[in-house]
């Protein structure tokens, strides 16, 4: 694996993490919901971007996605 990949890795890991305790559900249902819902593909295809941002703002956004 490569540092880039580890990287985009390891922020969705923390995205699902973060998500899990915003909406105070399981760890397996956060990864399932944004999995399902292609908010990981959306996190994964800008992370250059997304992943300079507060961890409170990256809540907001994935809530926006996940109603869209």
């Amino acid at each position: 694996m490569s540092k880039q990949e580890f990287n985009r890795s390891y922020f969705v890991s923390f995205c699902i993490e973060q998500y899990k305790q915003h909406a105070r559900i399981s760890g397996e249902e956060s990864a399932e919901l944004l999995f399902r819902s292609g908010v990981v593909q959306y996190l994964n295809d800008n992370f250059e971007v997304l992943h300079t941002q507060s961890r409170q703002w990256l809540m907001e956004e994935i809530d926006e996605r996940l109603k869209s």
